[in-house]
């Protein structure tokens, strides 16, 4: 399968920059996969399509400030060693720097990041972001990554990053009154249910949901149920490969605990709907069932890459944004669909009607 195969036309004006207030004010389009319909309608309108039994599972994860500016700096001692470092990366000391934390590594203290310039960065520079806030560059990976290693675990660093970062938003929000305000980006670049900090994007599907309709869906009988993935690499990088099986997925970090896991196999075993509230929420259900032989607790790393042919054993709908072209969310809700024209024919339908895409934009319900 290729590709270009999953490539629609998007108007750069769809693109949406700023969430709607409130967040359920949004629009929503309700797609049943059994009988190939399309309905349009407003987000709080979810309540008439879920009904008493179905378990809602959302991502409870909680994004911090992964996004930080600081600059490169040279030590003497390492100048004076080092062969490979000539007066061009002499030149290049006390450069600035864009520095996107990716995920900590095994031993806590090394990161994964993005950089940018990255090719500014050299084995032993050190990436100062505060006085008491820097790191040392340690490897150039395959990928373009980079593996930059501070003094300091991984909770610290987050801690740090909180205070000297910024928020992440993808490079298509674009709007300069937002971002000037830190607080209230923070604020807006976040679920109302997040709670477990360590993604570096937010699982976006979750921003239409409000404390009142939360409500107003318990008190039709819907049940929740939650589970963690930290969103990394994989939601930055594109498809490269002209064939999609070609392609690689990075590892996510995921858990699920005892209780939820409960919760989600009794609601099987009674035949109530499983709903995942985004795509986040998709690759921990079927990929911890893909791996482990069954839903079970589970708390590690996952790869699991969806695409249409995939065989869905835990998820019975899907709430979900509009996805960038040629994106692996957008193979993803094109298999859970089964249609994979279909779904860009919504898609067509959802340009035609002038739905607002991406992170910041309206949603889908696929039942």
């Amino acid at each position: 399968m290729l590709t270009s195969d999953f490539d629609y036309n998007l108007p750069e004006n769809l693109i949406a920059q700023v969430p709607l207030e409130p967040r359920d004010s949004s629009r929503l389009m309700v797609i049943d996969k059994e009988k190939n319909s399309v309905e349009h309608k407003r987000f709080f309108d979810i309540v008439d399509f879920l009904q008493k039994g179905d378990l809602l599972v959302w991502n409870n994860t909680k994004v911090f400030k992964a996004r930080l500016r600081g600059y490169l700096m040279l030590d003497e001692n390492v100048i004076k060693v080092n062969k490979n470092i000539d007066s061009t990366d002499k030149i290049l000391n006390s450069s600035p720097v864009e520095i996107f934390l990716v995920k900590p590594m095994e031993n806590n203290k090394v990161w994964k990041v993005l950089a940018k310039p990255g090719r500014k960065l050299r084995l032993g520079m050190k990436v100062v972001f505060a006085e008491d806030f820097s790191a040392e560059v340690m490897l150039k990976e395959n990928d373009g990554t980079y593996l930059i290693q501070f003094d300091e675990d991984d909770m610290s660093v987050r801690a740090k990053a909180n205070k000297y970062g910024e928020v992440p938003t993808p490079p298509y929000v674009d709007n300069p009154e937002l971002k000037m305000k830190d607080k209230e980006l923070s604020e807006k670049y976040q679920t109302v249910y997040a709670k477990e900090e360590g993604s570096v994007a937010a699982p976006t599907a979750g921003f239409h949901f409000t404390p009142n309709l939360i409500e107003k869906l318990k008190a039709k009988g819907v049940e929740f149920a939650e589970v963690t993935l930290h969103v990394g690499l994989g939601t930055f990088l594109p498809v490269k490969t002209d064939k999609i099986e070609e392609h690689k997925m990075h590892e996510e970090w995921v858990e699920i605990t005892s209780k939820n896991a409960d919760l989600i196999n009794a609601a099987k075993a009674e035949g109530r709907r499983v709903v995942a509230v985004g795509t986040t929420t998709v690759r921990v259900l079927e990929g911890v069932t893909k791996t482990q032989g069954s839903l079970r607790p589970y708390t590690g790393d996952i790869n699991i890459f969806i695409y249409p042919g995939f065989k869905f054993q835990v998820v019975d709908a899907l709430i979900t944004n509009f996805h960038l072209p040629k994106s692996t969310l957008l193979m993803l809700v094109s298999a859970f669909v089964g249609n994979k024209d279909f779904m860009l024919e919504c898609y067509q339908k959802a340009v035609e009607e002038k739905y607002r895409f991406f992170s910041f934009g309206d949603a889908m319900l696929i039942k």
